[in-house]
């Protein structure tokens, strides 16, 4: 048996903690071992998820999970290279589920609760999708679909077995997980086997470690995308941390504190919407050790805020669903830097590069050199835009950043950037800017097109309760927007009810700018020109 998987940061500082990293990456590897089977065997009594709801908390341990995931491995019963979805929200059951897929050495595809049925009917077909692991919520969503549905709370077939993983390689196919879409269709990103054991060093240096015994870990992100189910509940359960599984209907700030409370949380990963929800509110979150957070840069005033409100140095981190958990702060290596998403992993080379695929200290595009453990396979059945995705030795992430002595300094992906009268202006700087304001609750900066300045840089803000939206305020904002700088204050505001937003979370500007170019001005008062 393969020892249980531990901490994979090396003592020390930053610097030494990057010269002593090496991947570790056995011939033999399966994430069903490494996240519950291996441990259930050696520790079966051991607390591996509370299960949160209003009316109490459920614990499980790791022989409840490895029973769980038996049972369900004997139903589903896959082709080594089946793809089988998993369309769940938080559970164990959908940790079991996952586990029961690898451990059989098929494909596991996570669906999200919230797609409506062509989102849905994209991914099953897509992915080659016959069986499907739901709960009696999402079997109705099924109802139109010539698919096999198991739901583990309602079918008999589920009689308890015996499981033993297949032998699979850390090459091995194990996981597809759809990007958002924030960019163009949504690609499946197929990874390996090696995947959860490319997050564990980015997850603890995220968490300025994680302590088996101490911490309990929890994300109100879904486990249907990467960021909830390989940066929070596969690394938990694989490093001894209790996992915490919640299924809030829909996020507030109390209900976030009754999860934490309850189950006793100490290190969470908020992504920035919630991070933003919980600063409109008067909650206070004193067991929190440890906050990470990432999807979009958070600025300087929700940093202040974090430390103010939460006690704590939020840790930004950075990465993608086709490489994730690459760069991360750390208060606890090194002094967090307004306007940077932090440093790189250990075992990951991030670095801004030229046109030329060249590491510059210019503005570039970020990008991570092959090799990395957490990288993708490739785009599922996709080749064109896999070979797009890379440039020589490195894959290309699409955004734009600056390297300022180690630290990257996050500009906006390559499609925000806006060319605004000879200058290149990021969203980020003047969107932290407006949030300071009182009236502001959020704000998206875009750029529209322009015959005199190329493009003029456009506000799109929600109001704070007890606000009007009026050309006054519009005015008055863009007054305070030049507190970032006299070139790059709006040229526009708008006033919104809500950003458009990806079902995780992050503002789509592209339809923003759509919304504004072909459907006319939403809101009123758009300020002085």
């Amino acid at each position: 048996m393969r020892p249980l998987q531990g901490p994979t940061l090396p003592p020390g500082d930053y610097a030494a903690m990057r010269a002593a990293f090496r991947w570790d990456l056995p011939p033999r590897l399966n994430m069903a071992r490494q996240a519950i089977l291996d441990r259930a065997a050696a520790e079966p009594a051991r607390l591996a998820m509370l299960e949160w709801s209003p009316e109490g908390v459920t614990r499980h341990s790791y022989a409840d999970l490895a029973e769980m995931t038996a049972r369900l491995a004997a139903a589903i019963d896959p082709a080594p290279g089946d793809r089988v979805g998993v369309l769940r929200t938080q559970s164990a059951w959908t940790a079991a589920a996952h586990a029961a897929i690898w451990a059989r050495g098929a494909i596991s595809v996570p669906l999200f609760k919230l797609f409506g049925p062509e989102a849905l009917a994209l991914r099953l077909s897509d992915a080659g999708i016959a069986t499907v692991i739901t709960d009696p919520e999402g079997r109705a969503m099924l109802a139109g679909f010539e698919l096999r549905v198991i739901v583990p709370e309602e079918d008999a077939l589920l009689e308890a077995a015996t499981l033993e993983a297949v032998d699979t390689g850390p090459q091995d196919p194990a996981v597809i997980i759809y990007t958002s879409g924030t960019t163009g269709a949504p690609k499946g990103a197929l990874h390996a086997h090696r995947i959860l054991t490319g997050h564990l060093p980015g997850v603890e240096m995220s968490h300025d470690r994680l302590f088996p015994g101490a911490d309990v870990i929890w994300t109100p992100a879904d486990w249907a995308w990467i960021g909830g189910l390989i940066d929070v509940a596969m690394p938990g359960l694989a490093l001894g941390v209790p996992v915490v599984a919640a299924r809030l209907p829909k996020f507030t700030a109390e209900a976030a504190a009754a999860v934490i409370a309850d189950c006793g949380v100490t290190c969470a990963f908020l992504p920035p919407t919630a991070l933003r929800l919980l600063r409109a509110s008067d909650v206070r979150l004193p067991q929190l050790r440890s906050v990470g957070s990432a999807g979009e840069p958070l600025g300087v005033e929700l940093l202040t805020w974090g430390r103010r409100a939460l006690g704590v140095t939020i840790n930004e981190f950075y990465g993608q669903t086709e490489c994730n958990m690459v760069a991360s702060g750390a208060g606890s290596l090194f002094a967090p830097t307004p306007g940077a998403i932090g440093r790189s992993v250990p075992g990951f080379d991030v670095t801004v590069i030229d046109a030329a695929g060249q590491p510059t200290q210019s503005e570039g595009e970020i990008a991570i050199r092959k090799g990395a453990a957490s990288m993708m396979l490739g785009y599922w059945q996709n080749p064109k835009a896999t070979a797009e995705k890379f440039h020589g030795d490195w894959l290309l992430t699409g955004d734009r950043g600056i390297m300022d002595d180690g630290y990257i300094r996050f500009i906006g992906r390559g499609d925000d950037v806006i060319t605004s009268g000879g200058y290149r202006i990021g969203p980020t700087e003047i969107e932290d800017v407006l949030l300071k304001h009182p009236a502001v609750a959020s704000a998206a900066v875009i750029g529209l097109p322009d015959p005199l300045r190329t493009e003029a840089v456009t506000a799109c803000v929600v109001l704070r309760p007890g606000f009007v939206a009026d050309a006054a305020l519009a005015a008055e904002l863009q007054d305070h927007a030049r507190l970032c700088a006299a070139h790059s204050y709006p040229r526009a505001v708008h006033f919104l009810d809500a950003l458009p937003m990806t079902v995780t979370g992050k503002v789509m500007r592209r339809e923003l700018r759509a919304m504004l170019t072909e459907g006319g001005q939403p809101g009123a008062g758009r300020g002085k020109d």
